[in-house]
């Protein structure tokens, strides 16, 4: 009950701050890009705080639970991504927002390609977006369930119902701001609670000892292994999450707000070095619930089981604190992405063009609460938050990757070679999931060779076609 009136308040103060800063939005620019006043520092804590959500703590710790050292991969994995995106795409496409005072990826998408373009990828953008929202709730209902004894489907209820409240009142002002109250909690709880663990429990070394002894040498020596059944684990975690960080519109559009190209490097930057150190945390914490508590009914349940049965009470409040301001601060990316889409790539661009700033700001923030119950649902009926989240990761990759980096690299290539390019991909990719069971083809990740056929579609399509015109914002 203690643990619960705790995270209650905590609730109730991310609020009343998203009030507090909604009353800087005064225009759709603001809801959107936050003026594109954002520095380095609030640059880095809105990405970091998205990007530590459901998958790289209740997510992560569940796979090292079950898998053991190899789970660095999935957190890993974003962090170089988001290298890739701090020295690449990140400064390149913020140029060609500020020039052309771009709010969205569709709004980029329709000014290098097409309308049908933008179209098409924001459908399957909103669609891939409602799984990583609902991935975010599941996490938040397991701590619920574990904490307070909640049912899953009422965790999911209030977790959506928080997040929902605070982003629909401020958009992108209020995220990011309410995001550095969560990044301090989560980095604070999580390093604090991880030494306190490893000292109660005799080190790494006494972790290890045990778990050796419980599992046997044969098999304890694979599950500490870092490249675990000859690194399929790695290589299918990095082709999913590498690209997927950087070409997400929930991230890129955070960059957009960036007040110079020099917020973007430096925070992006940042971002992915915090990123890449913090990878290994949720792995211990999994290895150690491993050694503690070995007969979970569910792997997804050894981030709670720390939490409530392996810490003193302040501490675990505290963890339970970073815990759920990262399924939150991940939640409102997620819902940044799909009300964006939805109010400005689909309302605007097709329904209602000549719509007024304050019938888009209306507009933004009935998506904000639809999306929200949406996810919700969702969320009730996935079983675990890795499932949700390898849906999203996967279909923004095959969808995105190759005509947004065909866009901002060549001139040569058109809306249709980039149409064709979307189709293959997605479609090779997800026939492959589906007849592989989810295993790739001898080895060989599904989205590699769905990409691979992809670029092969889009370099065929463009030899079979003169270009129709001149590329809009070179």
């Amino acid at each position: 009950m203690t643990l619960l009136l705790i995270l209650t308040a905590y609730a109730a103060l991310m609020i009343a701050l998203g009030a507090v800063v909604s009353r800087r939005v005064r225009a759709s620019s603001d809801f959107f890009v936050a003026g594109r006043g954002l520095g380095a520092g609030l640059i880095f804590s809105t990405l970091l705080a998205a990007n530590i959500g459901a998958g790289s703590t209740v997510g992560v710790a569940g796979l090292a639970y079950r898998d053991g050292l190899s789970a660095w991969w999935w957190v890993g994995a974003a962090g170089i991504g988001s290298m890739i995106l701090a020295l690449t795409v990140g400064p390149k496409i913020w140029r060609v927002a500020k020039e052309r005072n771009l709010y969205t990826v569709g709004d980029y998408l329709e000014t290098r390609y097409n309308r049908t373009v933008r179209g098409v990828v924001a459908l399957l953008l909103w669609a891939g977006s409602l799984t990583i929202l609902a991935g975010q709730l599941i996490a938040v209902a397991w701590i619920l369930n574990v904490v307070a004894g909640v049912s899953k489907p009422i965790g999911c209820v209030i977790a959506a119902i928080v997040v929902t409240t605070y982003f629909a009142l401020g958009g992108l002002h209020a995220t990011a701001r309410v995001n550095v109250l969560q990044l301090t909690v989560k980095l604070t709880g999580f390093f604090v609670a991880l030494a306190y663990l490893l000292k109660s429990g005799n080190g790494f070394d006494g972790v290890s000892s045990s778990l050796n002894a419980s599992l046997g040498t044969e098999q304890a020596s694979s599950y500490f292994g870092f490249m675990r059944n000859g690194g399929s684990s790695a290589i299918k975690y990095f082709a999913i999450l590498a690209p997927s960080f950087v070409v997400s519109p929930g991230l890129l559009q955070k960059l957009f707000g960036a007040r110079d190209e020099r917020a973007v490097r430096v925070g992006v930057g940042a971002n992915a070095v915090a990123l890449l150190a913090y990878a290994i945390v949720p792995v211990l914490m999994g290895i150690i619930a491993r050694s503690r508590f070995p007969s979970l009914s569910g792997h997804e349940l050894a981030l709670p089981t720390l939490l409530t049965q392996a810490l003193p009470l302040w501490l675990g409040a505290l963890l339970l604190g970073a815990i759920f301001s990262a399924e939150l601060s991940a939640a409102d990316a997620a819902l940044f992405m799909m009300s964006t889409s939805l109010s400005k790539d689909l309302y605007k661009a097709f329904i209602n063009p000549a719509a007024s700033e304050p019938r888009l700001m209306t507009v933004a923030r009935a998506s904000a609460i639809a999306c929200g119950a949406a996810g919700a649902l969702l969320a009730i009926l996935l079983p675990t938050v890795i499932t949700a989240l390898t849906i999203f990761y996967t279909l923004l990759t095959a969808a995105l990757l190759l005509p947004l980096l065909a866009g901002l690299y060549s001139k040569r290539v058109n809306a249709r070679a980039a149409i064709v390019s979307i189709a293959v991909s997605v479609t090779v990719t997800f026939a492959l999931e589906l007849l592989s069971k989810g295993s790739g083809v001898l080895g060989v990740p599904s989205l590699i060779i769905g990409v691979l056929a992809g670029a092969a579609a889009m370099f065929t399509a463009h030899a079979l076609e003169k270009r129709t015109g001149p590329v809009t914002h070179r």
